[in-house]
């Protein structure tokens, strides 16, 4: 996404947060010169518009870069799961769609193990589709329902991937 948008959206973010009433808890992340630094090998000295942690009250965390992933200009939103072990998603396509600029991701596995098929049927099944489409927020009001598309993505991403160990195909 274009920088400018990665900047109205994590400025929508910031404002929500001095006013948030909601099962979601977030904290900026504070970085040194706009890099975080010792957080996961892959983010650590990359340009970054913003960094947050987000816990859904009783349930799962995650981290959400909003980070020039290959140094090219191009913002991305990387989601990391809690331990940093990977990332749930990594989403810088934007589209226009009903008047909305929205975040689209595509679900492609790349396992090597024959099973990705079932792995898409899987995420189709659960999702309705192999892409996914979330509005950018315009205002603060819009947040929340930006954060649980952001969780359902990562939820059904994370389940599809593991369904193979999960039902014997």
């Amino acid at each position: 996404m274009e920088k400018n948008v990665a900047m109205e959206v994590t400025g929508q973010i910031d404002k929500w947060m001095n006013s948030n009433q909601s099962v979601y808890e977030l904290s900026k992340i504070n970085t040194i010169n706009n890099s975080l630094y010792k957080f996961q090998q892959w983010a650590d000295g990359k340009p970054l518009i913003a960094a947050y942690h987000v816990t859904k009250i009783e349930e799962e965390s995650y981290y959400l870069l909003f980070i020039d992933w290959h140094r090219n200009d191009n913002i991305y939103l990387v989601v990391y799961v809690e331990n940093k072990s990977t990332t749930a998603a990594e989403i810088h396509r934007t589209e226009h769609h009903d008047d909305k600029l929205e975040l689209v991701w595509n679900y492609t596995p790349l396992k090597r193990d024959g099973k990705n098929s079932e792995r898409k049927a899987y995420f189709k099944q659960t999702y309705g589709s192999c892409t996914v489409r979330i509005p950018l927020p315009t205002s603060p009001i819009d947040i929340e329902e930006f954060l649980n598309k952001l969780y359902t993505l990562c939820r059904n991403r994370l389940r599809a991937d593991r369904i193979v160990d999960i039902f014997d195909f």
